[in-house]
C-alpha cells in the first residue's frame, strides 16, 4: 500500500484514505442521535416525570401526601414532589439538572484516562467499539426504565453518556491519521454536517411517532421509551459503517498487559501530558479561545426554548418545528463552513462564524412575541453557524496537537468544554433574574462570542502549528 509522508505522520494513500474519511463521518450520523433525541429532547422530560411518579409513591418514606397542593387541589408533580438517593432528598423537577452534573463530573474522571489509554496502546478501533456499542445499549435499555424506577434511568443515562463521551473523543483522535493537514477542515466539516442531518432524520421520525401517539394506540411515556430503543439501534446500527473502514494506525507506546497494569500505563501517560502540555502555551491559548465561544454556542442552543416558551409565548408546536429547523439547517452551515474555509482558511472562517453569531444574537433581541416567522428566521440563523463554527474548531485543534496524544487532547477539548458549560447559563439565568426578563438576558449572550473573535484575532495558529511539529495547510 502506498503512504504519503505528512510530516509527523505517514498517512494512507489517497484512495485508502478517501476510504476511511468516508467511513469516519458516519460515526458523526451515528453518535449524533444521543445528544439530539437523548438529552435535549426525551430524556429530561421522561426521566422527570418518573421521578415525580415515584415520589408520588412514596407513601412509606413521606407520608400519604408526599406533593404538597398546588392551590388548585392539585399537585405540582415536577416541582414539589421529593424524590430520594443515598440519604438526600430534592426536589423530582430538578433530578435532570443534577444528573447532568453527576454525569460531567463523572466523563471528567473516566474519559482522559480512556484517552490517554487509547493514545498509549494500538487498539483504538476496539476501545471505539466498545464504547460506542456500551453506550448504544445502554441508551436503549433506557426504554425498560417505567413505573418508578428513576435510579435505573440514572444509571443507564450515566452509562450511555460514558460510551458517547469517550467514543467521540476516540473518534476525533482518527483526523491526524486519516487526513492530511489541507484534508482536516473539509472532512470535520462534512462530518459535522452529516451528524446534524443524521439526528435530525432520527428526530424526525421519533417525533412523528410521539405526536401522533394516540392515533398508534401509545402513551406519552410508550413514545419516549420507543424513541430511547430507536436512539440505541440507529447509534449502534450506524457504527458498523466506521468501523468497517477505519484502521488502527498507530504504534503502541506502551506494552503493558492485563488490565490493571493498562490502567496504570494510562495514568503514567496521562500525567506525562499534563506535564507537557505546558511546553505549548499556544495550544492552551487557542483551547480557552474555544472554551468561551463554546460555552456561548452551547448557551444558546439550551435556552432558545425556553426562551421560545416564556419570552414569546410559543406554544410546543412552533418548538419542536424550530428543533427540526436547526437540525436540518446546521447540515447546510457545515457544508459551508467547509467550502468558505477551503478558501479563506480555518482561522478566518471562525472568525466569520462568530460576527453571524453576534448578528444572531442581537436579532434574537427583537424578535416580537407570537411572530414565529420570525422565530423561525432565528432558528435558520443559529442552524447556520451552530455546526461550523465547532467543526472547523475541531479540525483547527487538531492541528495543534502533538503527534500521538490526539485522543487525551481532544480528552481536555471536550472535558473542558463541559467544565466551563456553567458560565453561560448562569448569566443568562442571573440577567433573567434581575431584570425580569429573557431578552436582556439572550442579548448578554453576545459577551461570548464577542470575546472569543478578539481573542482568536490575536492567536497565531500558525506558529502553534509549528511549535507541536505538525505540517502547515497552505491556508489558515
Amino acid at each position: 500500500m502506498s503512504v504519503v509522508d505528512d510530516g509527523q505522520e505517514t498517512l494512507p494513500s489517497v484512495p485508502d484514505r478517501k476510504r476511511e474519511q468516508r467511513g469516519w463521518v458516519w460515526y458523526d450520523w451515528a453518535n449524533s442521535v444521543f445528544p439530539t433525541s437523548v438529552i435535549t429532547v426525551f430524556g429530561s422530560l421522561y426521566l422527570t416525570a418518573v421521578a415525580a411518579d415515584a415520589a408520588i409513591a412514596d407513601k412509606a418514606t413521606n407520608g400519604p401526601n408526599p406533593c404538597p397542593s398546588d392551590g388548585d387541589g392539585g399537585t405540582n408533580k415536577l416541582v414539589d414532589c421529593q424524590i430520594g438517593i443515598l440519604g438526600l432528598h430534592f426536589q423530582a423537577g430538578s433530578l435532570w439538572g443534577y444528573l447532568l452534573a453527576a454525569a460531567t463530573v463523572i466523563q471528567v474522571l473516566v474519559v482522559p484516562l480512556m484517552g490517554a489509554i487509547a493514545d498509549r496502546g494500538q487498539h483504538k478501533k476496539r476501545m471505539l467499539a466498545i464504547f460506542a456499542f456500551g453506550g448504544a445499549t445502554a441508551t436503549a435499555l433506557m426504554a425498560l426504565v417505567a413505573g418508578t424506577n428513576w435510579q435505573l434511568g440514572v444509571v443507564l443515562f450515566i452509562l450511555g453518556n460514558i460510551g458517547y463521551g469517550t467514543s467521540v473523543v476516540i473518534y476525533y483522535s482518527f483526523i491526524p491519521e486519516i487526513a492530511t493537514a489541507d484534508e482536516r477542515d473539509g472532512l470535520s466539516t462534512r462530518g459535522w454536517a452529516f451528524g446534524y442531518l443524521g439526528s435530525g432524520c432520527a428526530l424526525l421520525l421519533q417525533l412523528i411517532i410521539y405526536l401522533g401517539r394516540d392515533a398508534l394506540g401509545l402513551s406519552e411515556g410508550n413514545a419516549a421509551q420507543i424513541a430511547f430503543l430507536t436512539s440505541g439501534i440507529w447509534w449502534a446500527a450506524f457504527t458498523l459503517i466506521p468501523l468497517r473502514r477505519l484502521k488502527d494506525h498507530q504504534k503502541a507506546h506502551g506494552h503493558e498487559h492485563g488490565t490493571g497494569n493498562v490502567i496504570l500505563g494510562g495514568f503514567r501517560e496521562l500525567r506525562g501530558t499534563v506535564r507537557l502540555a505546558r511546553a505549548y502555551p499556544l495550544t492552551l491559548a487557542f483551547l480557552g479561545t474555544y472554551l468561551i465561544y463554546t460555552d456561548g454556542i452551547a448557551t444558546v442552543a439550551n435556552v432558545s426554548a425556553q426562551y421560545g416558551s416564556e419570552e414569546l409565548n410559543f406554544d410546543d408546536t412552533v418548538l419542536i418545528s424550530t428543533i427540526l429547523i436547526v437540525q436540518f439547517v446546521a447540515f447546510v452551515g457545515g457544508v459551508l463552513h467547509g467550502l468558505v474555509a477551503r478558501r479563506f482558511g480555518a482561522k478566518r472562517t471562525i472568525m466569520m462564524s462568530l460576527t453571524v453569531w453576534v448578528v444572531v444574537i442581537a436579532y434574537a433581541y427583537f424578535v416580537q412575541a407570537g411572530q414565529a416567522l420570525q422565530f423561525y428566521v432565528l432558528a435558520g440563523g443559529i442552524g447556520l453557524v451552530l455546526g461550523g463554527t465547532n467543526a472547523l474548531s475541531r479540525s483547527l485543534f487538531s492541528q495543534m496537537v502533538p503527534a500521538g496524544k490526539e485522543a487525551q487532547y481532544f480528552s481536555i477539548y471536550e472535558i473542558g468544554e463541559r467544565a466551563t458549560s456553567w458560565m453561560g447559563p448562569l448569566l443568562f439565568a442571573a440577567i433573567a433574574g434581575a431584570t425580569g426578563s429573557y431578552r436582556p438576558a439572550i442579548i448578554s449572550l453576545v459577551v461570548f462570542f464577542f470575546v472569543g473573535l478578539v481573542l482568536m484575532f490575536f492567536v497565531p495558529v500558525r506558529r502553534a502549528i509549528r511549535a507541536v511539529g505538525n505540517p502547515e495547510p497552505e491556508v489558515l
